[in-house]
């Protein structure tokens, strides 16, 4: 609803009743107020499909923010890729200090699961078993209609943020600053060639993800980031 001074109100009822349309122009208001960089994504699978730069300024990062087909949520989530010098040295620390590495491992679990979020590891592939590295992590949370606000999709970005952030600086401090460029992720390998079997191209949503992955990684996670850009 409005109050009269184009300020927009959602209440449960409003939010029950509201289509994915309503929700897309809502999502767009909001981030348009808040100065984030929006790019539209074609998306078969979803009614809203928006690449969101999240905190503003240069240094923001990349999360998605979907309304899948026939759901009456929205999806936020981002993945990032372990860059490829990170990646070998983890591969040492299995190599020569495996209950070390496994450690690591159980702690950084345990970190996700604290933050409250929804993630998923991307470990690296030996025959059936998936050891390690970590090559990627996605993070996400969902908010249903219901429960739709600003606010509440805001702090859904900026949750994801500082969950995602302590993770990378955590790369980071175990395993240096990387050489510049992502490293593979072998799940993401695994699915091209099953895709090559079956004769079917990559979804939309992947195709997407993973160029957001590369924009992402070209810049510093944590530097450069000045609470005056609200303002």
């Amino acid at each position: 609803m409005n109050d009269g001074d184009g300020v927009v109100q959602i209440t449960q009822a409003a939010g029950l009743s509201m289509d994915a349309s309503e929700v897309g122009t809502l999502l767009r208001r909001w981030f348009a107020g808040e100065r984030l960089e929006v790019r539209e994504q074609k998306d078969p699978r979803a009614d809203v499909h928006l690449a969101v730069k999240y905190p503003p300024g240069p240094r923001g990062h990349t999360f998605t923010v979907v309304v899948p087909k026939g759901r009456d949520l929205v999806a936020v989530s981002s993945v990032t890729r372990v860059d490829a010098g990170q990646q070998d040295e983890m591969t040492t620390l299995m190599g020569e200090e495996s209950e070390e590495w496994k450690a690591w491992v159980h702690e950084m679990r345990m970190h996700l699961i604290g933050s409250g979020v929804d993630w998923n590891l991307s470990m690296g592939h030996d025959g059936k078993a998936r050891p390690g590295p970590l090559q990627a992590f996605n993070v996400s949370l969902p908010v249903w209609f219901d429960g739709l606000t600003k606010n509440e999709i805001m702090q859904s970005l900026r949750t994801l943020w500082m969950s995602k952030l302590g993770l990378i600086h955590e790369i980071k401090f175990g395993f240096g600053q990387g050489v510049g460029r992502p490293g593979p992720v072998d799940d993401w390998e695994e699915r091209k060639r099953q895709r090559g079997k079956n004769g079917s191209r990559p979804s939309t949503v992947e195709e997407t993800a993973e160029i957001q992955i590369l924009d992402d990684d070209a810049a510093p996670f944590g530097h450069d980031f000045d609470p005056s850009e609200w303002i």
